[in-house]
């Protein structure tokens, strides 16, 4: 059987990290939290839990994440969120891979919990994710957001039963902050690969965007929380085009 390392990166989670560790204590041989520097009880709940617990300033999602898979003991490493938790399910799979190791890495669905709701439509589940791993056989990529982890070339992927479940957001207010946070970030990644966006697309993509999410991808089934998180999701669509085209115009009034 090998041993398995759980790798997680923190900034004020004391609302989600105790949750995340218990759903990993059956099948963990080490745990590590490396966290930037949190002002809440995020460092105490993870000292009680009795992992190994690490600071590092944040220097981006990818170069944490990467920092702190060096932080493991054991090359097999179950990279999760503070916000992330195992479904009984999933907790099975992963012992059973521990006993029969058989590919480089392994992917599985994310479920995601919206305002204490389930979210199965509008293109959130099922929201497939690679996180166990050799971390010999690959690393995290990426630019400003989206990160993911890319096993090497000639590597093999298997996948686990059972879902990954993701407390995203606990209020409207939450999705509205960060959908503005990340709407940012986005515009900035997009500018730095010189992408552009005129009129029509900065009025036209949310509403391409709701419609897709909302009708084509049966956001409507997950009821008002599905036209809630459409509506936003559409708005942070706009934000990023709009946000990308005043980055441009900055720029012009710069170097004027």
């Amino acid at each position: 059987m090998i041993k398995l390392s759980v790798v997680i990166i923190t900034y004020n989670e004391e609302k989600n990290v105790g949750r995340c560790l218990d759903s990993v204590t059956e099948l963990a041989d080490d745990i590590v939290v490396v966290d930037s520097y949190s002002t809440d009880k995020t460092e105490e709940i993870c000292k009680i839990k009795g992992v190994r617990f690490f600071k590092h300033p944040f220097e981006g999602y990818i170069e944490s994440k990467n920092y702190a898979n060096t932080k493991a003991k054991h090359p097999y490493i179950l990279s999760l969120d503070a916000d992330e938790a195992l479904s009984d399910e999933l907790k099975k799979s992963i012992v059973a891979v521990k006993k029969s190791w058989n590919f480089d890495g392994y992917s599985m669905n994310r479920l995601a919990n919206y305002c204490g709701k389930w979210i199965r439509h509008g293109g959130w589940y099922p929201d497939r994710k690679l996180r166990l791993f050799d971390r010999r056989k690959g690393k995290w990529e990426g630019l400003l957001v989206h990160e993911t982890y890319h096993l090497d070339e000639k590597t093999d992927l298997g996948f686990l039963k059972g879902d990954l479940l993701h407390y995203t957001y606990y209020s409207i207010d939450e999705h509205i902050n960060q959908a503005n946070h990340f709407s940012t970030l986005s515009a900035k990644e997009y500018y730095s690969q010189g992408k552009k966006a005129g009129y029509l697309k900065v009025f036209l993509s949310p509403v391409v965007k709701f419609l897709r999410d909302y009708f084509f991808r049966l956001g409507f089934l997950d009821g008002s929380s599905g036209f809630v998180i459409a509506k936003i999701n559409a708005h942070t669509t706009f934000l990023k085009y709009s946000k990308l085209r005043l980055l441009y115009q900055e720029n012009k009034k710069t170097n004027s």
